[in-house]
């Protein structure tokens, strides 16, 4: 789910992908901005990035 978050997919986008309802995608979401210690999906994904969640394989 991080690598689509750092993609900039919607809620809507994510829950297609993951064939699930925008409402979960939603509790997830507020669940990885949490235990990040962020507020917002562009400081998940800086902190993803610097904690060594995301590779660089996203950026093919």
């Amino acid at each position: 789910m991080l690598h689509l978050l750092a993609r900039g997919a919607s809620n809507q986008d994510i829950a297609e992908a993951l064939v699930t309802a925008t409402s979960t995608i939603k509790h997830h979401v507020s669940n990885i901005l949490s235990k990040l210690e962020v507020t917002n999906r562009t400081q998940a994904v800086a902190r993803a990035w610097a904690l060594g969640l995301l590779s660089s394989d996203l950026l093919d």
